[in-house]
């Protein structure tokens, strides 16, 4: 066990659901001062307490324990991919003048391609399915990806009046939301997220779904979504079953299925990325599935990049008081025992080397700890570099706007929880120096 000296956290607001009428307030920790001292597990020492000392090892033996107490304590065991997985193309458009031309952005990015693909995931028409919605850059095939999840449907990502309008539910509080399903109104409502013209003008193809098509994002006794379509109904839900970041995650593997089929696509290039819970999901999906090249996380926080046992922050209490449906039953034994986890994020990461990963914090987002999410990042690079990368290039949390683009990858902005203009660029940046390579 290395061990890492720290400082203590709280816990948050339990918001106003009469479920948690009881529970006192939850005032989180932002003083580092109290943040309590804590051992790290050793991502480089097996079960049985032998070292890994080198790569068949890591491979072979730790990489597959460490997969398998994630799964047993954290996220919950997904299926495989379905048997009868279709894809139906039901969108192709080759000139879809997203952008005007101008004197400083090409041609090829005026019109660019967009596709729509419906995944069903039983094969049947009344089964549950995800939409894609693919925007490529037509400056020559196959093309390298950005694939993540969005939280107010595909229309919201931009207002292009050809992206199929959500027919999933969704939550009320959402621009241009009525009933918890999507309105005109709500087109292009997320934009400020999807800054299209900057990534296809440098030769990325953006592919997105929503995550409410996988799982609706509420508490319903895992009923609704996959879980309905996948659980067994005639039994028990076993306390590793898959809670939502794992089916969110499981969804992302099957977009990926598609991927593979899509001659536009560079399937060998796919930079799987997410913000806030799709951020701890984005992990989660590069951990367990090596198809994906690249793996970014942006203000993921607890769950997620940061480390559980600084409980700095939102912790494992709170999260699993407030969002009883995104982890595994079993992780709620550790509400504030986070000392008696087997893992913690750091191990996460590592599950990802030597693929490049990059994690990103803003400033004001406490609640995400920034310093655990770059920790879990630093503490991950002996796996790295066991396996002949160079790890993480810094020791130290750099300033902010002082990015580190080593095969770890990390950078803190100013500003708030949010995935912002900054971040992409800095993402295109790190996909240029290293999935070029690939």
């Amino acid at each position: 066990m290395r061990r890492i000296v720290a400082w203590l956290g709280g816990v948050v607001l339990v918001v106003g659901q009469a479920a948690w009428a009881a529970q006192p307030e939850f005032k989180p920790n932002y003083d580092e001062s109290k943040v309590p001292a804590y051992e790290l597990p050793d991502p480089l020492v097996t079960r049985d307490g032998r070292p890994v000392a080198d790569a068949r090892t890591w491979r072979e033996v730790r990489r597959p324990e460490i997969l398998e107490l994630f799964r047993t304590h954290v996220y919950g065991r997904a299926p495989g991919r379905p048997a009868k997985l279709t894809f139906d193309v039901f969108d192709l458009d080759r000139a879809v003048e997203l952008f005007p031309a101008t004197a400083t952005r090409p041609a090829g990015i005026a019109h660019v391609t967009r596709k729509q693909v419906t995944i069903r995931l039983t094969g049947q028409a009344d089964g549950p399915s995800i939409d894609l919605l693919m925007y490529l850059p037509n400056l020559g095939r196959p093309v390298p990806v950005f694939l993540l999840l969005n939280f107010a449907g595909n229309h919201a990502v931009c207002t292009d009046p050809g992206i199929r309008l959500s027919r999933s539910w969704m939550r009320s509080s959402y621009p241009g939301v009525v009933d918890n399903r999507a309105t005109e109104a709500s087109r292009g409502s997320a934009a400020s997220r999807f800054p299209l013209d900057q990534i296809l003008a440098r030769g990325y193809g953006v592919v997105t779904a929503y995550y409410g098509d996988i799982d609706p994002d509420f508490d319903d006794g895992f009923k609704n979504g996959v879980h309905g379509a996948f659980d067994r109904p005639d039994a028990p839900r076993p306390p590793d079953a898959w809670g939502s970041i794992a089916a969110w995650a499981w969804g992302l593997s099957r977009a990926m299925d598609y991927l593979e089929t899509d001659p536009d696509v560079d399937s060998r290039r796919v930079a799987v990325l997410g913000h806030s819970r799709l951020g701890k999901t984005a992990l989660w999906a590069g951990a367990q599935d090596e198809r994906f090249a690249m793996v970014i996380s942006n203000n993921s926080g607890c769950g997620g990049a940061a480390l559980s046992r600084r409980c700095f922050g939102e912790t494992v209490t709170r999260i699993n008081q407030h969002f009883p449906h995104w982890f595994c039953e079993n992780f709620k034994r550790y509400n504030d025992r986070e000392s008696e986890l087997p893992v913690d994020q750091h191990m996460l990461i590592a599950l990802i080397a030597p693929r490049p990963v990059y994690v990103a914090s803003a400033e004001e987002d406490r609640w995400a700890d920034p310093k655990g999410e770059f920790l879990s990042a630093r503490h991950a690079d002996p796996v790295y570099r066991l396996l002949g990368t160079d790890g993480m290039a810094v020791s130290d949390m750099p300033e902010l706007g002082q990015p580190v683009m080593s095969t770890i990858g990390y950078h803190i902005r100013p500003g708030k929880h949010d995935l912002a203009l900054y971040d992409w660029q800095r993402y295109v940046d790190f996909a240029d120096k290293h999935l070029g390579k690939r």
